[in-house]
């Protein structure tokens, strides 16, 4: 199982949200970049990272924080984040991030998202940001009367790499993940799953990682470690 630390930024600074709400932001002292090298230095191989302007300006915003991340040595990115077209994909790639994360694009143009998983093979993550059930898009600020398990239904065959589920009214609250759901979910595809969305403890992360679900592949974890919650040495054991 994979964990990925998360780093949020904003006006390149590293900051995490509850539930979605840009009036609740916490701003955090060490920058994105000093952020990522810590979780390197602590054997994490793998960093979920969101570019929160972008998704509000529907476009790659903070592209030289994101580059100076990748070029860290021995570090996967996966990065999300206002992307919505190839062109941005594209140079995403060629910054050398592992995997480029779509959402608001994929849900609204599911031909937009096969075009982009077939012309990059095993580069594209599917981030389905999920409400009492149902999906939202734009930086979770449009809600949609989509069910995450209908949409799930119609992409189950189309090459993307992972599928990242986030429950919204779980995201930044630390009150323990919707891991049920997230299972019901990724039973109805073989794509890989992600959970995300309020981890709490260091027994949150154990507890996925003894789960016999096959289709979980990793989990991401963001305001529990910047809190405290989580000692992030005691889960680098745990990789």
């Amino acid at each position: 199982m994979i964990i990925f630390p998360a780093i949020d930024i904003k006006g390149g600074k590293c900051v995490r949200l509850i539930k979605g709400d840009f009036n609740k932001i916490t701003q955090y002292k060490k920058s994105p970049i000093e952020q990522a090298n810590e979780f390197l230095n602590l054997g994490f191989k793998n960093i979920h990272l969101i570019d929160l302007d972008g998704a509000l300006e529907e476009k790659p915003v903070n592209e030289n924080t994101i580059k100076a991340i990748s070029k860290i040595s021995k570090i996967k990115i996966q990065i999300g984040g206002g992307v919505r077209s190839i062109d941005h994909i594209k140079r995403l790639l060629d910054f050398n991030v592992d995997k480029v994360i779509l959402g608001t694009a994929a849900v609204e143009n599911i031909e937009f998202l096969k075009k982009a998983c077939d012309k990059f093979d095993n580069k594209i993550a599917l981030s389905l940001d999920v409400r009492k059930g149902y999906i939202a898009l734009s930086g979770w600020k449009k809600q949609t009367d989509i069910l995450a398990s209908d949409f799930i239904k119609k992409i189950k065959n189309v090459n993307i790499s992972r599928i990242i589920y986030t429950d919204i009214n779980k995201d930044g609250t630390k009150s323990g993940p919707n891991f049920q759901e997230t299972v019901d979910l990724s039973n109805l595809t073989k794509i890989p799953f992600v959970i995300s969305g309020g981890v709490s403890s260091i027994n949150d992360v154990i507890n996925v990682k003894k789960s016999k679900y096959q289709n979980i592949e990793g989990i991401i974890i963001g305001k529990a470690i910047y809190d405290g919650n989580i000692d992030i040495k005691q889960l680098s054991k745990i990789i």
